[in-house]
């Protein structure tokens, strides 16, 4: 069983460089019991709603453990809300989550959906580290996007309970290392694209939108 350490919201939206103009990246923490709707975190938002957001990415989460390993390598301490995430938890491997699995957080229930991708606008939010992209990606320490399953309240402090993991054995860490390695990576990617899809065809899973593109596209190769 896993903590919320933090629960964080959009404390401002600021001017980007992207194509939207503006970033809602800037998470912070916030006090007290949080409302979580079908969309994500009451008061929270997204600004680029084409690319985050949505019923299948209401909201990230992102481990503790993966902050601490990025602080050498960033030479700064990892704030929650830092990397955009919504929820900071400690004691739960949320990139070896599986995917479809359910957490209990407070009066809420969520699943598990799909990795985050690194974008551009989340290596300006750091300052524009050198290959930043490329070293999220292949770090394979992505974190987890969720969809809410029963919508209720939750806090820092509240326990993080697994309350149901999908038989696949497929999680967030395996699809998204194996995905974006690309060639050299097709076979196996076939394989837990395989997984899933069976998965999905027996009413065990629901994949996103963005997952199904792409279990998809691995079976056609």
């Amino acid at each position: 069983m896993g903590e919320l350490l933090a629960v964080c919201r959009v404390h401002q939206l600021l001017p980007d460089a992207g194509t939207v103009g503006i970033t809602a990246i800037d998470k912070r923490p916030v006090e007290g019991r949080v409302k979580v709707g079908p969309f994500g975190l009451y008061a929270d938002v997204q600004a680029d709603r084409a690319d985050h957001g949505g019923l299948d990415q209401a909201v990230y989460a992102y481990a503790a453990e993966d902050a601490a390993f990025w602080e050498p390598e960033l030479d700064r301490e990892v704030v929650p809300g830092l990397f955009g995430e919504n929820l900071r938890t400690r004691g739960l491997a949320v990139s070896g989550a599986l995917i479809g699995e359910r957490w209990r957080i407070g009066s809420t229930v969520l699943e598990v959906t799909q990795p985050r991708t690194p974008c551009a606008t989340f290596a300006r939010r750091l300052g524009s580290p050198p290959r930043w992209v490329r070293r999220f990606t292949e770090a394979d320490r992505t974190g987890a996007y969720l969809r809410v399953v029963e919508t209720g309240e939750l806090g820092a402090g509240d326990a993080v309970e697994v309350v149901s993991r999908p038989s696949h054995g497929v999680s967030v860490a395996d699809w998204y290392g194996t995905w974006s390695a690309g060639a050299p990576a097709f076979g196996e990617a076939a394989r837990l694209a395989r997984a899933l899809r069976d998965a999905a065809d027996d009413g065990a899973l629901r994949l996103s939108d963005d997952m199904d593109v792409r279990v998809t596209k691995a079976l056609s190769r």
